[in-house]
């Protein structure tokens, strides 16, 4: 096993000290190590020129937008707070996301996909993740403490950025949740994977999500974010604030949550038109 070097050792003490969560720190320390592979020396010798060769190798090669920022956030992270460079940070840009309409279930596609998952854990987990919004490693991490049946809530205890948020228990859900617990016996993390002190990985429910997408016929492409993106536009369609939706999503801008009004159907077709305020004859009257 080849030795750390001092200087990811740095960055791995930098990000703990911030708090990152380990996905994150892994995340960051392969983006590094996949830039320095690219010219072959070390990455404290490279700069911004070779930060922006770097990024036209990986646009050229067809890098979703997604992973380029990923990894911009990485070298953002490296350049300015590992090696205390601060004006390069913001001359590294971001890709702009592509400007598309979220995937939406309706309530009986919701109901479809959940049925056709095989695994009862999966099962569940997926439930949850629909029933409070949660992304997906905000479901994987939770524990049988985190529901609380007497004030019925859901403490997510580590979500986005380390922020902890309460989000609804649904008495459904609690039904489901308890059936489970009956038939499982978590201890400890509530959806545990092979070790079960550890929580399942997320990429068991991400390959579950395709295995019922495939069953069901569904002729959309469906994820454990799916169904959180359904989860908000339903509630916005039920008549939920959005501020109110903002904070179950554990969204820090308004922003964020406003672009649910753009898939919510209901609430389009439940629009008024100026026009309906308006007496307009645009056809002559019968007999004219």
């Amino acid at each position: 096993m080849a030795e750390m070097s001092p200087l990811r050792r740095r960055m791995i003490e930098d990000m703990t000290v911030r708090n990152l969560s380990p996905a994150t720190q892994r995340s960051y320390v392969h983006a590094v190590q996949k830039f320095s592979r690219h010219f072959g020396c070390s990455p404290d010798g490279l700069d911004l020129e070779d930060i922006r060769a770097f990024q036209f190798h990986l646009v050229s090669a067809g890098i979703s937008w997604a992973a380029l920022n990923q990894i911009v956030c990485a070298l953002r992270f490296f350049y300015g707070v590992t090696l205390g460079r601060n004006a390069i940070p913001e001359r590294i840009p971001y890709a702009r996301k592509p400007r598309t309409l979220t995937i939406v279930l309706s309530g009986d596609e919701v109901v479809r996909f959940l049925e056709a998952v095989s695994s009862l854990k999966a099962r569940v987990a997926l439930t949850t993740a629909y029933a409070a919004g949660l992304r997906v490693s905000e479901v994987c991490g939770l524990r049988a403490g985190d529901i609380d049946s007497s004030r019925m809530v859901i403490h997510v205890s580590r979500g986005k950025g380390g922020k902890a948020r309460y989000v609804m228990l649904s008495p459904e859900l609690l039904g489901i949740l308890r059936s489970y617990w009956r038939l499982a016996h978590p201890k400890g993390v509530l959806f545990p994977g092979r070790d079960p002190d550890k929580p399942i990985e997320p990429t068991v429910l991400h390959a579950a999500c395709r295995s019922a997408v495939a069953a069901t016929g569904l002729g959309k492409r469906v994820t454990v974010h799916t169904l959180r993106h359904s989860f908000a536009t339903h509630l916005l369609e039920n008549g939920t604030d959005i501020r109110i939706i903002q904070v179950l999503l554990g969204h820090e801008h308004l922003s964020t949550t406003a672009r649910y009004t753009q898939v919510s159907t209901d609430t389009i077709r439940s629009t008024t038109s100026p026009l309906d305020r308006l007496r307009l004859e645009v056809t002559p009257p019968p007999g004219a």
